[in-house]
C-alpha cells in the first residue's frame, strides 16, 4: 500500500524534530550563539545545517550515499569532524581565558559569530559528520522507501529537514527569550561562563565521536 503524501511529509516532519531536539554540539553551538550575537547568528547556523543535510539527502536519495558508508570514508569524515570540534573547543577556552584575565573585549564583534559564519559553520558540521549518512540511510535509504521513487524520497527529506528546522526556530527563540527574562550579562563571568561550558560540551562531543570512531 502506497503512503499517501500526507503521511509522508507528517512522518519526515517528526523524524526530523526527533533528530534535531537531542542534546548535541549544533544545539549546543545554537544557544551560545544566541547568547552572544542573538536570535539570527543562532538560527543562521541551524539553516546551515539543515542545508548540508539536504545535500546528504539528495546524494542519498540517488544513491550517492553508499559511496560514503565504508569504513575509509567513514574514518576520514569522523577525523575531520573531531578535527572541527577540537578547534571549536579551542576557541571557547580561548574566549573563556580572555574573559577570566579581563581582556578588553574589541569594539568590531567578532566575525566568528556573525551570521554568515554561523550558516558556514552549520553547512560544515553537518557535512563532515559520518553519522549524518547512517541516518539518512536509516531515514530515504530503507528498501520500504526506495521502491517509492525519487519524487516520494525527496519529499520526505524536505520534510525531515523543515522538522528540524523548525525545532531549531523553537530552540533558538526559547533561548533568547529565557536570556532576557533573567537578563544574563555579557560582561566577565558571563563570558567565562558561556566559553568554558561551550568547551567542555565540545569536549564531550570530541570523546562521544572519537569513541565511536575507535569502535568501528
Amino acid at each position: 500500500m502506497t503512503p499517501s503524501l500526507l503521511s509522508i511529509l507528517g512522518t519526515g516532519f517528526l523524524l526530523g524534530w526527533s533528530v534535531a531536539w537531542p542534546p548535541g554540539p549544533i544545539n549546543t553551538e545554537i544557544a551560545r550563539r544566541c547568547l552572544a550575537r542573538g536570535f539570527w547568528a543562532g538560527f543562521g547556523l541551524l539553516l546551515g545545517a539543515c542545508s548540508g543535510d539536504a545535500l546528504w539527502a539528495v546524494l542519498v536519495a540517488l544513491g550517492v550515499g553508499l559511496i560514503f558508508t565504508g569504513p575509509l570514508a567513514q574514518i576520514i569524515m569522523g577525523t575531520i569532524s573531531v578535527a572541527l570540534l577540537t578547534l571549536l573547543m579551542l576557541t571557547f577556552l580561548r574566549r573563556a581565558w580572555r574573559a577570566w584575565v579581563g581582556t578588553p573585549a574589541s569594539a568590531t564583534p567578532p566575525r566568528f559569530d556573525s551570521t554568515r559564519a554561523s550558516y558556514l559553520l552549520g553547512v560544515s558540521m553537518a557535512i563532515t559528520s559520518p553519522w549524518n549518512v547512517t541516518f539518512w540511510l536509516a531515514a530515504v535509504g530503507r528498501p520500504e522507501m526506495t521502491h517509492l521513487g525519487l519524487h516520494a524520497l525527496l519529499l520526505t527529506a524536505a520534510a525531515v529537514i523543515l522538522g528540524a528546522a523548525t525545532w531549531g526556530l523553537v530552540w533558538s527563540g526559547t533561548v533568547v527569550l529565557v536570556h532576557r527574562q533573567i537578563g544574563a550579562g555579557n560582561g566577565r563571568w558571563g563570558g567565562v561562563l558561556m566559553n568554558g561550558a561551550t568547551a567542555a560540551l565540545m569536549l564531550y562531543f570530541i570523546v562521544g565521536s572519537v569513541t565511536k570512531l575507535l569502535a568501528g
